[in-house]
């Protein structure tokens, strides 16, 4: 059995959701598994999406504000002729009875997708206007005026996989609704394409090799749980790591200001940095400008 000191450290779940469930549904999960409150997630993902869900447990829970922002990679399908109201099939689908262009009209359409452009959240999504989901508002009959936000899809690329149907593999930035993709596609090519299926294969530095399923969650005793947790800094993999000397640490620790020419660290302003001492990673930094010089900050403590 883990002991409280492990329980609080906590780490970081890479979930291989299922369909049919929430992401609220797999944190309320994951807190009867693991016996906690303590317990997040990063990333929403559609109930009827599968694959990779960072699931936050113990500690680990002070980064979420944090990991939200990581880019994420996606195997989708789509099929032409249709749309939806939700752009995938869980809403009212049609046909449109539009004729259908051949495969290398639509491949050429996927790959100009390419690059940054404004998208308009979907009704049906987490996004909160107001300070309410846009979801609550469509379960209530209502409609609110959604701004665009910006996006980025660094890599896309379509295969055809006979008659109307389409297989599709996406990297996009944080934010970045598939379903509207696809629905914007259609609309594009004048025939309309819903999204027919979703697996996110990955989500910052996490992939799907190394995710959990619940059904194997369930079978593995307490200490083998926690066993599957990964380390928080796993997530911050991508920040350049920046090892203090003891007296430096301890002033971090309590909020100081560090300055970089006293430990000669040469980092450029804004860069974000893991913060380790002694014992390992305890938190992410920020480097700054002072009136005396640039000096690195910390801004989450993830360690005690």
């Amino acid at each position: 059995m883990p002991s409280k000191k492990n329980l609080f450290d906590g780490g970081v779940l890479i979930l291989d959701k299922p369909s049919g469930f929430t992401s609220h549904d797999a944190v309320s999960k994951v807190r009867k598994l693991f016996d906690t409150p303590q317990v997040g997630h990063t990333g929403t993902l559609d109930p009827s999406a599968t694959g990779v869900l960072p699931i936050l447990v113990g500690r680990a829970v002070k980064a979420s504000e944090y990991l939200s922002a990581h880019d994420k990679r996606y195997a989708a399908a789509f099929r032409l002729g249709f749309v939806s109201d939700t752009g995938d099939l869980d809403g009212e689908v049609r046909a449109t009875g539009a004729p259908l262009p051949p495969p290398e009209k639509v491949i050429a359409a996927v790959a100009a997708m390419r690059g940054a452009r404004m998208q308009t959240p979907p009704m049906t999504s987490a996004v909160k206007v107001d300070g309410k989901r846009l979801l609550d508002y469509a379960r209530a009959g209502k409609t609110v005026e959604v701004p665009p936000r910006p996006i980025e899809i660094y890599e896309i690329a379509a295969a055809h996989a006979g008659a109307g149907d389409y297989t599709l593999s996406l990297h996009v930035s944080k934010g970045t609704y598939v379903r509207t993709v696809v629905t914007e596609l259609g609309q594009a090519l004048g025939c309309g394409a819903v999204m027919t299926s979703l697996c996110r294969t990955e989500c910052g530095n996490f992939t799907r090799e190394g995710a959990v399923t619940f059904e194997a969650l369930e079978q593995m005793t307490m200490e083998a749980r926690y066993a599957a947790l990964f380390p928080v800094e796993r997530a911050f993999a991508d920040l350049p790591a920046l090892t203090l000397p003891p007296f430096f640490a301890t002033l971090c620790h309590n909020g100081c200001e560090i300055y970089q020419k006293k430990i000669g660290a040469h980092f450029e302003i804004g860069t974000r940095l893991r913060l380790l001492d002694a014992g390992g990673f305890f938190g992410v930094g920020e480097v700054r400008d002072t009136p005396d010089g640039s000096a690195v900050k910390m801004v989450k403590l993830l360690r005690v």
